[in-house]
């Protein structure tokens, strides 16, 4: 295989060590869902819209998994993408041993036309052509040289095509990368002696110590598996980023930003209230953006959609533009068909009966736009109704 970026030998010797992530295998489909993993989901969140489904069936993607680790982010876009194209690729076969069985045993493949896991480098791919979504979360910023895994993956999306990636963030990881410095200072290692000191220092340094304190009341629930800890606190190679170089790295290969995947947490008023919120809200989004940096530290990642090409995402402001807009509904829903449901991001969530009713009446009828439906409403119902349930995300307009 070959070797394109200089750390990937000791990045792979590492997760071949600690596999990553540390989820347990289990057999059946993986527990609930991700929305950022299902495309039609991620597509309506980027662009406001999903293109229209073939005559033929569902609409299906092909899809790349770039690090897909054991697995797991794998295993739910071939749930979620009924009928599409995986190809699952990481440089650690280790890692992708997991990665076989846990797709093996909840029954992955047969969700998919094709699924492949393979020993690659999401450097070396030429020859795939392209792809409508690329998934890489957690892997760019364990290469050498991030950037060049950044161009390697633009090359690989097709145009209008959509990247999701998860790199991490320096405000929120403080106290993670002095722990991290404190060991090599002590020369853990990155193997299990490492592993062994990692976890006695976090015990044993005073329990008013700020990092023995930020680990357990924040991270000691995810670094419960040995292979989460050993990510988290002995990896050989990483790079953390702040808003500023984030946006410039995008812009290093010539893509487009098409939004954050965890929205709410980019927003002021998860902070601010009152004339505070008036005036933030007042500014540009990118200003927004480093104020909520700015004040809330611990922010420990950037998850987010790339574009290739520039993003205009649908405006429904108009009643017109959405009476003609068809409908269909998220499939990352728990509880559907029901008033009382898990919305797209496992929180609970409560329907009307008339948001129920037009969802209803959306699925019996997909062709019809939302004004054509046959329900005795006027229009004003109609429109406040499909605007909730925009707002809600269970309605995903249609082009």
């Amino acid at each position: 295989m070959p070797a394109s970026d200089a750390a990937t030998p000791v990045v792979s010797a590492f997760y071949d060590r600690f596999p990553y992530p540390g989820d347990p295998l289990q057999d059946g489909p993986p527990p609930g869902y991700n929305w950022r993993w299902c495309v039609d989901s991620a597509w309506a969140a980027a662009f406001g819209v999903l293109p229209s489904p073939p005559a033929s069936g569902p609409r299906t993607w092909r899809i790349l998994d770039a690090g897909c680790g054991t697995g797991v982010s794998t295993d739910y876009l071939c749930h979620l993408n009924p009928g599409s194209s995986v190809l699952a690729v990481d440089i650690s076969p280790g890692t992708l041993e997991v990665a076989r069985e846990r797709t093996r045993r909840s029954g992955a493949a047969a969700q998919v036309q094709e699924l492949r896991v393979e020993e690659r480098s999401l450097l070396d791919l030429e020859g795939e052509g392209l792809f409508d979504y690329i998934n890489s979360v957690g892997v760019l910023h364990h290469l050498r040289e991030p950037e060049a895994g950044l161009r390697a993956l633009a090359g690989l999306l097709r145009p209008g095509g959509l990247l999701h990636l998860f790199l991490y963030a320096d405000g929120g990881r403080w106290e993670i990368h002095r722990t991290q410095r404190a060991l090599a200072l002590l020369g853990a290692g990155t193997g299990e002696d490492g592993l062994r000191l990692g976890r006695q220092l976090l015990a044993e340094l005073p329990d008013t110590n700020r990092l023995r304190r930020h680990h357990e009341q924040r991270w000691a629930l995810d670094t419960t598996a040995d292979a989460n800890f050993a990510d988290m606190y002995l990896h050989p190679q990483e790079t953390s980023y702040n808003l500023e170089r984030l946006m410039a790295f995008v812009a290093s290969a010539g893509l487009d930003f098409a939004g954050f995947s965890n929205p709410e947490v980019w927003s002021p008023a998860r902070l601010l209230s009152g004339a505070l919120l008036d005036r933030a809200l007042a500014l540009p989004p990118r200003q927004q953006w480093a104020l909520v940096e700015e004040l809330d530290p611990d922010i420990s990642h950037f998850e987010f959609f790339l574009s290739k090409g520039p993003v205009s995402a649908a405006d429904w402001s108009s009643d017109a533009a959405l009476l003609a807009a068809r409908g269909e509904v998220n499939r990352c829903l728990w509880g559907w068909p029901s008033t009382s449901l898990m919305g797209p991001d496992l929180m609970p969530l409560s329907l009307s009966e008339e948001g129920l009713c037009l969802m209803r009446a959306l699925e019996a009828a997909p062709e019809l736009g939302i004004g054509q439906l046959p329900l005795d409403w006027p229009v004003a119902q109609r429109v406040a109704v499909a605007r909730e349930l925009l707002e809600q995300r269970v309605l995903l307009p249609v082009r």
